[in-house]
């Protein structure tokens, strides 16, 4: 299986009376994230299934990829949230669906969450080496036996700026 982690684009920035899981891509971030969207499909990206974080910025970063062509298929996990456990999402969500060995499925969420699954799933544990910039993705190959933690490999990972 082929996950391909995505950062949601550039946001509205923190302020008194909104709560964070109410901000909204600003117009340049929407702007980005369609073009590298745009640019993921000239490279032949598609994905099975896109899972996001419920949180606005990433759900509309989520629904850019779909309108893009991307996939076809969009849901929401409360484990891309900011406090998501990579063991609880894998035992709760991945392992019981048994998707095909094939499978391309894309992560839309939140920093450093993102990177410390990523960490896990390279390394075993989160070591706050990596960092994904917004509108960023990271693809990682599992391990075709089902144990993925510690034992993936990481094929994408390019900075959006190289992709507009």
């Amino acid at each position: 299986m082929e996950l391909y982690l995505i950062r949601h684009g550039i946001a509205e920035e923190h302020q008194p009376g909104l709560k964070d899981e109410e901000r909204q891509l600003t117009p340049e971030g929407k702007e980005k994230t369609e073009k590298i969207a745009q640019r993921l499909v000239k490279l032949s990206f598609n994905f099975d299934l896109i899972l996001t974080s419920p949180l606005v910025r990433a759900y509309q970063t989520a629904e850019i990829l779909i309108a893009a062509g991307l996939s076809s298929q969009l849901e929401t996990s409360d484990h891309l949230s900011f406090d998501g456990n990579i063991q609880n999402w894998w035992q709760e969500w991945l392992k019981p669906r048994k998707y095909p060995q094939k499978t391309k499925l894309a992560l839309v969420g939140h920093e450093p969450s993102l990177s410390h699954w990523a960490e896990i799933l390279l390394w075993g544990e989160a070591k706050e080496s990596l960092i994904l910039k917004k509108a960023g993705m990271m693809g990682i190959k599992l391990p075709d036996d089902g144990s993925p933690l510690g034992r993936s490999q990481m094929f994408w990972l390019t900075q959006p700026k190289y992709l507009l």
